[in-house]
């Protein structure tokens, strides 16, 4: 009878809503999808046969919106990068605003058309009153984590996802956004969405705890916890005050710890939650608070804390530290420069940056690209001036150019009408750093082009505006291959090529020992974590297709999870355990003699052709295209 899917579906829903059927598994099982299909049908009218397709804010809505959440985005960005390296392919991380509209995606290339046929565009609107039940929109609602699996969606169109979505919220409780996972592979479970939920709820709780940290930075920050090594980890307590002692914020873990609810404690002194005089307390405060220290609430319970601010001369001394242990807050993301190269392509970046000569970082995907071009502003004279970054490839090429030049107000309908700075303007005086530069739209770099000659930029809509900015662009890709296919301009190539820099991948710097010790401390909070010497070796020993960005994201997990302060072999993921991804060398590739002598023949006319792709392929006797395919044979990269 019902042979149409999206009709049998509908059939289920409208079953399971009534409370006609009550199955112990199955989409009825879970109540919170019991009751959000309920709320589809009964306070937003939906049809879950119907397949209407998600709607989508207008342009300039969605820049509004970004704006907004300029801070969160920013935290955001390298936890969503984290966390779609540890997953598998056929993922997408999205981050909406707590709408339910996405301002945010991360995933592979060539699976971003997967993602937008389901709907999940930047600027779709997927709060559960437009698309039913979904990981976002029912996460909103519920607010809580939720995994939404295939037909636990109320429309019928949407039954191929599944979606794993956590809440982040700000210091006062309220929803700031949501974080959320969304597969669109038919092979996915429930069950295998636990890791995933884990990863997600681990992701957002990291993003909630950095913006608290930026939202006061200019207020005494309290940090504390029941034990001492857990002070600067994601599970503390954080409650910000003012100069008068007066409660401003708590997170969620704070109120746990009290055992408080908000509206007992905002407003109230601090004096009143805590066994000690406010200049006590204060006596103990520093700009970078290190070490934690024991402090009692009111009724007798026992903490350890430490706290963030200007330091001021306490009336009467605590009692002295029982612990210290150094605590440090979360660090920027910082570089390691044990290898020498890395050490002299510093040197000489600095050198000629100095000197307005424009940088071009080359290097895999996760080497730390943006690290070391931080590294060059912050050793210029223009380290007090801003670094500012943009994606290239993770902004859709509709929003790329008012993101980079900004807007004039009124310039185009829906457009504040006091216009927006766009990053060029954002980062005058200062380093603009253009990361995934070969994937800019070539009408975009045209205009980038004549902003480096004339230093000029002129938003959308609006005149000419001077600028002094010094660029630093990076890729992961071949640019002369797409100055060769008319994919990248060779003028502009050549005006960002002022210096070239190749970042090695991780399995080829001589500072892996170092990078390791220097990424756990940092992932670690400060707290002493004690590598084994098998799981060192085999840390150390791993190829590390994610290069630093892999091995953070791995140490990070290991971290958190470590039980005495010590990681051993077992603990470590089993790729890593059994070198799985491990890449064999050259010489393993292959037994052929046949393949030996073509790799050869390869690098000899590459070599001799200056690695200029069409002259090569011309003296070979091959297209480009056969000539490109060959070298992702054999591996072959300039």
């Amino acid at each position: 009878m019902h042979s149409n899917p999206f009709a049998r579906h509908a059939q289920q829903v409208l079953t399971v809503a009534q409370g006609k059927a009550h199955h112990q598994y199955g989409p009825g099982a879970d109540p919170s999808i019991a009751r959000s299909w309920l709320r589809c049908l009964e306070d937003y009218h939906l049809d879950p046969a119907q397949a209407v397709a998600p709607t989508v804010l207008e342009h300039a809505r969605v820049l509004e919106s970004r704006e907004r959440l300029q801070q969160v985005l920013t935290i955001a960005g390298g936890e969503m990068n984290s966390l779609h390296q540890q997953l598998s392919g056929g993922n997408a991380v999205l981050l909406t605003d707590a709408r339910g509209v996405i301002l945010n995606c991360v995933t592979e290339p060539g699976e971003r058309r997967i993602f937008e046929r389901a709907g999940l565009w930047l600027g779709a609107d997927w709060s559960e009153a437009r698309e039913g039940t979904n990981g976002i929109g029912t996460c909103l609602v519920e607010r809580q984590s939720v995994t939404i699996h295939r037909d636990e969606h109320f429309r019928g169109r949407h039954t191929g996802l599944t979606c794993s979505a956590s809440p982040v919220f700000d210091p006062h409780g309220d929803l700031l956004a949501v974080l959320d996972v969304s597969s669109a592979r038919h092979d996915v479970s429930r069950q295998s969405q636990f890791h995933t939920m884990a990863l997600v709820n681990l992701s957002a709780k990291m993003i909630e705890s950095s913006y608290f940290l930026r939202h006061f930075d200019d207020q005494w920050l309290l940090r504390f916890h029941l034990q001492a090594g857990s002070v600067g980890l994601f599970s503390e307590g954080l409650l910000a005050f003012d100069g008068e002692g007066r409660v401003r914020a708590l997170n969620q873990s704070a109120l746990n710890l009290l055992s408080l609810g908000r509206a007992d404690v905002i407003g109230q002194p601090v004096e009143a939650l805590f066994d000690c005089s406010l200049d006590e307390l204060m006596g103990r405060a520093s700009p970078d608070a290190a070490t934690s220290w024991p402090l009692r609430t009111r009724d007798g319970r026992g903490f350890f804390a430490l706290l963030r601010g200007q330091t001021r001369p306490a009336l009467k001394i605590l009692p002295a530290p029982i612990v210290s242990k150094p605590v440090s807050k979360p660090a920027p993301s910082g570089i390691c420069l044990g290898d020498p190269s890395l050490q002299s392509a510093l040197r000489r970046a600095v050198k000629v940056f100095e000197r307005d000569v424009p940088l071009l970082i080359n290097g895999e995907t996760g080497s730390g690209k943006e690290a070391f071009a931080k590294a060059v502003h912050h050793a210029s004279q223009r380290a007090e001036k801003p670094f500012v970054a943009l994606n290239c490839a993770a902004i859709p090429e509709s929003l790329i150019e008012s993101e980079l030049f900004g807007y004039r107000g009124g310039s185009f309908t829906g457009a504040r009408k006091e216009g927006m700075r766009g990053k060029l303007q954002q980062a005058d005086g200062g380093t603009l750093f253009l990361d995934e530069i070969g994937d800019m739209p070539v009408a975009l770099q045209t205009r980038l082009l004549r902003v480096l000659e004339d230093r000029l930029v002129v938003p959308i809509g609006g005149e000419p505006q001077p600028v002094d900015v010094r660029i630093i662009s990076a890729t992961h890709r071949h640019l002369l291959g797409r100055v060769e296919d008319g994919s990248f301009r060779e003028d502009l190539y050549y005006r960002l090529n002022g210096l070239e820099i190749a970042l090695p991948p991780l399995r080829e710097r001589s500072d892996k020992s170092q990078l390791l010790d220097f990424l756990l401390e940092e992932e670690a909070g400060g707290h002493p974590v004690v590598l084994d010497a098998e799981a060192r070796l085999a840390l150390l020993d791993f190829h590390w297709p994610g290069n630093v960005r892999q091995m953070r994201n791995v140490l990070r997990t290991l971290a958190a999870l470590c039980e005495d302060n010590q990681i051993v072999l077992a603990d470590l993921p089993s790729l890593v355990r059994h070198g799985s991804l491990q890449t064999p060398t050259t010489a393993e590739q292959t037994d052929s003699p046949l393949d030996d002598a073509e790799r050869s023949a390869l690098l000899a006319t590459l070599e001799a052709q200056r690695w200029h792709m069409t002259h090569a392929a011309k003296e070979l006797g091959v297209s480009r295209n056969t000539l490109y395919r060959k070298l992702r044979k054999h591996g072959i990269s300039r």
